[in-house]
């Protein structure tokens, strides 16, 4: 079997980490060249234009990815949790960091200096093969994130990021898949850029035609056909469709 074969056979739990990229033995000896340090809630792991020069990996909490707009909104484009990858690295030249990492509670991170990851890199192949792929994947992600804010309504961004945050954090249940995590309308308006009280238009929509329910301030969906429908959904893989 190829090691593509067996990265795309490698089972894929359901609150998905970006890390499925890698095998067991090979998720092992990058965790042994990292060095792991605490993280408040609201520190800034790295800003927007700063050089890139180290891998990092989520070992416990939840970091989001902003990028600045040009009107001056930050735009959530991603969430990161434990087991997942942060960072972007560029082979052919120094890279800078297009978007902005902070953490939304306390998090334990693991870092990874970019010259130890070469060496790693050089030294078995089937990792550089299993990185390559990641870097691949992660790629992908950002496109089909891109499509939602740019090729969608603002209903149909919103309905793609409820169902991206189900297949995230989505805990099924008898009557419909609960997302156990808490966003704010505030934060939701960020995920697709818009204002908080278009969201809160747009939610009420929602939950008049069944599609969801919201209690607790947690959103459970009951009609996800609906809400793929209104997002034009492409029925891309779990694996892509997250946040």
């Amino acid at each position: 079997m190829s090691l593509i074969s067996s990265i795309a056979k490698q089972p894929k739990p359901r609150s998905l980490r970006n890390s499925f990229c890698f095998s067991e033995d090979n998720l092992e000896r990058l965790r042994q060249i990292m060095y792991f340090s605490a993280a408040e809630a609201g520190s800034y792991l790295f800003r927007e234009g700063e050089r890139s020069n180290r891998l990092l990996y989520v070992q416990s909490g939840n970091v989001k990815a902003t990028k600045l707009m040009e009107s001056g909104k930050e735009y959530i484009f991603g969430l990161s949790r434990a087991g997942d990858f942060i960072g972007q690295l560029d082979p052919l030249q120094e890279s800078r960091h297009f978007y902005t990492a902070q953490t939304m509670d306390a998090c334990e991170i693991g870092v990874i200096q970019n010259q130890d990851l070469e060496v790693l890199l050089w030294q078995h192949g089937d990792l550089a093969v299993e990185f390559a792929a990641w870097m691949g994947y992660m790629h992908r992600l950002t496109q089909t994130k891109l499509r939602d804010l740019l090729m969608l309504s603002k209903p149909g961004a919103l309905c793609s990021t409820i169902l991206r945050l189900a297949n995230t954090y989505g805990v099924e249940g008898n009557d419909g898949t609960r997302i156990a995590f808490r966003l704010t309308n505030s934060e939701l308006a960020d995920y697709i850029g818009c204002a908080r009280e278009s969201v809160n238009r747009m939610l009420a929509d929602l939950r008049r035609a069944g599609a969801i329910s919201i209690h607790d301030n947690l959103i459970t969906i009951l009609d996800k056909a609906y809400l793929r429908h209104i997002s034009r959904c492409e029925l891309c893989p779990a694996e892509l469709c997250r946040l």
